[in-house]
């Protein structure tokens, strides 16, 4: 970009008589650079927009933060330049102007004025997991969506299908993505998880039994929300907006322009990058960290990743199901989870496995075991 002054010869020379060219060997740029200056209106001041470097704020935002609200707890203002002084001590190497314009645009000064606690985390390291689905009936896909709750690192994989050996392999996945399992995991009300509520008294719903056992088998609690009560995962389901509008439209039209559409391979594909490079890297407007950040924090609380699961044991099932019901059906009712007849090859488990969960190499499950 031209200084101004420099703007002011061109238009001089040119009124002189001056040819481009000559001016452009003047001035050591190019001829196309004068005819585009020589198009700008006389008195024409170049406008400098720089983006402000935010990976130098990035890292002292959560100091930043305990700063406003320490003085707003104390009473008193603290100006900008007293927290600039403050992170240069610790290290930060930016400019003033560009620490004003980040606080600006996490409204870090309004949100504290309003008793917007400004760093929440509500749950603890490694101990929730929110999940939901994602559809996008346009394309005939869902996406399965894992959104960790201490450190908002999430996980995403679009599939063809929301089946219960679906849900299983996208867990594992994640829990693979994450590096651990959590205590708990949340859901709403799908019928892969949850299939009758309250079935055995108050709060004791009736589970899917190949799911629960799956969850058993991890070692983590299966909690569900209340009817109507979804954004109680609130985590996941703000997520969700994100990942619809900020990559899912993005990618259809960058397809569409290239004469392609969205399909299972190119969006697992594409999702995997945006996470990774994207989305868990920027800057949690809640957490004023990013996601991976956290999330190396949160892994020391997981616990380690399951050994193989094959699945529900048939016989098995039937037992478990029939003691819960005792005393409140019809003994002679036996309940078999819903299944392909995958659940009878218990001669080959190599195959089950194949069959169940064909990205994960996993063995076992509480009921094989007994």
């Amino acid at each position: 970009m031209l200084k101004k002054g420099e703007i002011r010869m061109i238009h001089k020379w040119l009124r002189e008589g001056m040819s481009k060219s000559s001016i452009a060997r003047r001035l050591g740029i190019s001829r196309e650079t004068v005819r585009k200056y020589a198009l700008k209106p006389e008195g024409y001041v170049p406008v400098i927009s720089r983006k402000p470097n935010e990976n130098l704020v990035d890292e002292h935002l959560p100091y930043i933060a305990a700063m406003l609200e320490t003085a707003k707890t104390n009473k008193v203002e603290i100006p900008t330049t007293v927290i600039y002084d403050e992170i240069v001590k610790r290290g930060y190497l930016g400019s003033l102007r560009w620490l004003q314009q980040v606080m600006q645009k996490y409204e870090l000064r309004r949100r504290v004025k309003e008793e917007e606690k400004l760093i929440r985390f509500e749950t603890d390291a490694g101990y929730q997991m929110q999940v939901d689905w994602v559809e996008f009936p346009k394309d005939n896909l869902s996406a399965f969506v894992a959104t960790m709750g201490y450190s908002r690192a999430s996980y995403v994989e679009y599939v063809e299908n929301e089946k219960i050996e679906t849900l299983i392999a996208c867990h594992l996945n994640a829990f693979n993505y994450f590096g651990g399992v959590v205590k708990e995991a949340l859901y709403d009300n799908m019928r892969t998880v949850i299939i009758k509520r309250n079935a055995y008294g108050f709060g004791k719903h009736q589970l899917n039994p190949m799911f629960e056992d799956f969850a058993k088998h991890c070692g983590f609690k299966i909690r569900v929300c209340k009817p109507y009560r979804a954004k109680t995962k609130g985590k996941v389901e703000r997520f969700n907006h994100y990942l619809r509008y900020s990559f899912h439209n993005s990618l259809s039209v960058r397809l569409a322009m290239k004469k392609y559409i969205v399909n299972i391979d190119n969006a697992n594909a594409e999702v995997r990058k945006w996470l990774d490079d994207v989305a868990n890297k920027r800057i949690h407007q809640t957490t004023l960290q990013t996601p991976f950040s956290l999330l190396a924090e949160e892994r020391y609380h997981l616990l380690p990743l399951p050994k193989p699961y094959l699945g529900i044991h048939p016989t098995k099932a039937m037992n478990v199901i029939v003691a819960k019901n005792k005393g409140n059906q019809n003994m002679n009712e036996i309940f078999i989870s819903n299944r392909d007849m995958q659940s009878y090859d218990i001669f080959i488990p190599t195959i089950t496995t194949i069959a169940i969960l064909p990205k994960v190499i996993n063995y076992g499950g509480v009921l094989w075991n007994y």
